[in-house]
């Protein structure tokens, strides 16, 4: 069964509860459970766990945190087991010292996954949790049964895109999140969805205030410092799924076209009316998708 909670940090403190904006098949009520957490190189990470059967790890994009996949988990869930981290420095996981690199949130999810028994599982990351993906394949691909590169691209920052993300971090850091976070939602989901879903932007704007505007500059700053990864995906020889929408400003069908087009024997899915944030724009049709692709394995 798929619930809705109250999430408790380790203290006992109530931190927030988890939106009901969408419909669960009836599923609405709340209850007070503990998010289970890790500590990964000095930083506690929190994490949420719902179905049973194989596992499959889900990683968000930034700044938002686990709540994004839950559209999704309905219809998953029911057939696999799906652990869904916040991203270190995103909802409640802490940031930990210095920027969040890509190298740590690699560890992060090899801590995550023996901390669960998984010994090799599908990997799906949407933006940076594609960028996590291809270190963590860098680092750990025999743990790696199949993966699902969502809205992302493998290239690095060019310098222009570096500076501007390093100019970002500073000025969150001087003017809050506000301006930020308002600049996202201009950019990351489709203009069909800004039009047509008031309250997915609302949802999706209630995950980014979890975030501090120490936690943006952290992850903003390890993802500007992020290696070139268009060499690494000629290596990664494990079934892949490449999904992107057809309103994505900001990676889009021609980023997908280069995962496409380098790693041997991938599948590319473009998702109509998504930008991206796909799978919380159009859950049922990633779902769907999703659960085809994690069947085949």
């Amino acid at each position: 069964m798929f619930e809705l909670r109250t999430r408790f940090s380790t203290a006992g403190a109530a931190l927030s509860i988890a939106p009901n904006w969408w419909d669960l098949g009836g599923i609405g009520s709340t209850y007070n459970r503990a998010m289970p957490t890790i500590l990964s190189g000095g930083a506690e990470i929190f994490y949420d766990v719902a179905g049973s059967g194989p596992p499959v790890f889900l990683l968000h994009p930034f700044p938002l945190d686990h709540d994004f996949w839950l559209p999704v988990a309905r219809s998953l869930s029911t057939r696999y087991q799906l652990i869904m981290p916040d991203l270190r420095g995103h909802g409640e996981s802490a940031l930990g010292d210095g920027p969040a690199t890509m190298p740590k949130h690699a560890e992060d999810l090899r801590r995550l996954m023996d901390e669960r028994g998984a010994t090799r599982t599908p990997i799906v990351g949407v933006s940076i949790g594609g960028y996590i993906i291809f270190e963590f394949w860098r680092r750990f691909r025999e743990r790696v049964s199949g993966l699902v590169l969502l809205n992302t691209k493998a290239a690095a920052d060019s310098p222009e895109a570096r500076s501007t993300r390093l100019s970002s971090a500073d000025d969150v850091l001087e003017r809050g999140t506000e301006p930020f976070f308002e600049g996202m939602l201009q950019k990351a989901p489709a203009e069909t969805t800004r039009r047509s879903r008031p309250d997915l932007i609302e949802a999706a704007l209630r995950m980014m205030h979890k975030m501090s505007p120490e936690d943006v500059a952290g992850v903003q700053r390890g993802m500007a410092d992020r290696p070139d990864s268009i060499r690494t995906l000629k290596t990664i020889n494990v079934p892949t799924l490449i999904i992107t929408g057809d309103e994505d400003v900001l990676t889009g069908v021609g980023e997908a076209q280069v995962l496409k087009q380098n790693i041997p024997g991938a599948e590319l899915k473009v998702i109509s009316k998504a930008g991206h944030y796909s799978p919380f724009e159009q859950p049922e049709e990633v779902a769907r998708v999703l659960r085809q692709f994690l069947d085949s394995l």
